[in-house]
């Protein structure tokens, strides 16, 4: 258990002290929090790439560390009830956010299922999304004017990263049906 790790563990570890914060309107704790969530995941993977930490267990806890916190913050920002409806997100916003997320994860078991194999590499498309989604956190938290301009430029670089995940995932399944047949047929 390096220290890149150990940071991504404690992401996962300040999502319920995040959600309490929402769950008794205290945005400004909630704020604080979501943002030392953010740089954590900075920090860790500039540790693990400077100081060679790159684990298996870092590529799987980092994304599942990053998702559980956006996943959450979505879902607490649509459905709390005593947070005012300025710091609200209308419900298409947590469906799509949590919808990609869904189709990525089952496709990626149907990978492993059907190959035995699963590397998880992040595209530049789904880099970019997770940005704009915490991004998204944070200008709803800070009462941002324009939010509603962010969470939908977000919205859309989810759909197109979900498409983009959905196309890398069904060319694997392809290629690896193509090889499956040529090795039956020798």
């Amino acid at each position: 258990m390096n220290l890149a790790n150990k940071i991504s563990i404690t992401r996962v570890i300040l999502i319920p002290f995040f959600i309490t914060s929402l769950m008794y309107a205290r945005m400004e704790w909630a704020l604080v929090l979501f943002i030392i969530a953010v740089v954590s995941d900075g920090v860790d993977g500039y540790i693990a790439r400077t100081h060679k930490q790159k684990t298996y267990l870092g590529t799987i806890i980092d994304p599942v560390a990053d998702k559980l916190l956006l996943v959450s913050a979505f879902i607490s920002l649509a459905m709390v009830k005593n947070i005012p409806d300025a710091f609200k997100f209308p419900p298409y916003v947590p469906v799509i956010v949590i919808s990609r997320d869904v189709i990525i994860v089952v496709g990626s078991i149907m990978i492993y299922m059907l190959t035995g194999d699963l590397k998880v590499r992040p595209t530049l498309a789904g880099k970019t999304t997770t940005f704009f989604q915490m991004i998204t956190i944070i200008s709803v938290l800070a009462n941002f004017r324009y939010s509603a301009l962010i969470w939908n430029s977000a919205v859309i670089l989810t759909v197109i990263s979900g498409v983009d995940y959905v196309v890398r995932g069904a060319k694997l399944l392809s290629n690896n049906n193509n090889h499956i047949k040529e090795t039956s047929a020798l």
